[in-house]
This record gives structure tokens, C-alpha cells and sequence, in this order.
């Protein structure tokens, strides 16, 4: 088998609109940016299409990547910004809405917290897929992203209380979700 070309190569390649070194990026990183899009996004297909934006973005941007900082994390915050704007770009579609259902909100419940620890990666992917696109943006850029809520604000264009209500609504939904999905009764 023949040696795989390091990051370096392959970023050097890029550089030069070499489709091999393209191809083998992509191949290299498709599942950590995957991974990235897919609680970003209501289903894997949308989370594809987040990812080859993301991509086209990195080929197209190459050389501001700066090879002093790791190439993860350039490669991930345009991961998070593509789906960001994704977002933002179905706000202005008619029909989408952003309320896709009524919203009951249930008061905090310990029992919550020891389903959560009990849900498996995939569970509570598919639970954050369900949430509505402004609560699933806003918990997975708090509580995964570790944006504050002004970082928040800014990135979507709402105010800081809108945020804070977005991520207070995304949990008590995630509560509501897993008590239903455990067969849990308040």
C-alpha cells in the first residue's frame, strides 16, 4: 500500500487545484465534518449538503488557512458557519418555518438528567435533530461550540435575550423529548 500524503501535501496540493489532493482532503476529513454538520441539521441529508458547501468553501478559501493553528479547527468553523448560514438562508424561504410545532415546556426534572446520562450518541442526535432549527442552532453552538450568548447573537442576527430563551426552550424540548423517548411520565 502505498504512503498516504500528510495534511501538508495535501494542502500544498489544494493550493494548486490538484483534484487527487482535493479528493483525498475531503476523503481524509468526510466523517469528522459530517460528524461536525450533522446536530447542526434536521436530517444527514441536509448535514451532506452543509458538508460539501463547507468543502467547496475550504477549496475555494485554501490560502487563508493558516498552517500554524490546526487544520481541524479552521475546517470545523466553517463547518458551523456553513450551517449557520444554511440557517439563515431557509429563514427567507416561503412556507419554512422556524416554529415547526407548539412548544411544551416542562419544568426541570432530575430524572431528566439520568435519562441523558443513559442516551447513546445516536439517541441524542436524532433528539437534537427534531428540535426546531433556531433551538438546535442555539444549544449546539452553547453547549458544544462554547459561544456565549453575544457570540450567539451576533452570529444569527438576534438579540441576547433571544438566544438565552432559544437555549432555555432547546433544553426543556431535549427534557420533554427524552422522557417521551424513555417512556418516562412527569
Amino acid at each position: 500500500m502505498a504512503n498516504q500524503p500528510t495534511l501538508e501535501e495535501l494542502l500544498r496540493g489544494c493550493r494548486q487545484n490538484e483534484r487527487r489532493s482535493q479528493q483525498a482532503l475531503y476523503d481524509r476529513y468526510y466523517g469528522y465534518a459530517l460528524a461536525t454538520a450533522l446536530p447542526y441539521c434536521a436530517h444527514a441529508e441536509e448535514a451532506r449538503e452543509v458538508l460539501n458547501d463547507a468543502f467547496l468553501k475550504v477549496f475555494t478559501n485554501i490560502r487563508n488557512y493558516d498552517p500554524e493553528r490546526p487544520f481541524t479547527t479552521w475546517l470545523r468553523t466553517i463547518v458551523v458557519r456553513t450551517a449557520i448560514n444554511r440557517y439563515h438562508s431557509r429563514l427567507r424561504e416561503p412556507g419554512w418555518c422556524d416554529l415547526e410545532e407548539a412548544l411544551f415546556l416542562p419544568a426541570a426534572n432530575s430524572d431528566a438528567d439520568e435519562t441523558l446520562s443513559r442516551l447513546s450518541a445516536e439517541e441524542l442526535l436524532r433528539l437534537l435533530q427534531i428540535l426546531p432549527p433556531s433551538y438546535r442552532l442555539a444549544i449546539n453552538l452553547y453547549a458544544i461550540e462554547g459561544y456565549s450568548h453575544a457570540e450567539i447573537a451576533y452570529l444569527l442576527g438576534i438579540s441576547v435575550g433571544a438566544s438565552k430563551s432559544n437555549l432555555f426552550k432547546a433544553r426543556a424540548r431535549l427534557r420533554e423529548l427524552m422522557m417521551h423517548l424513555r417512556g418516562m411520565v412527569w
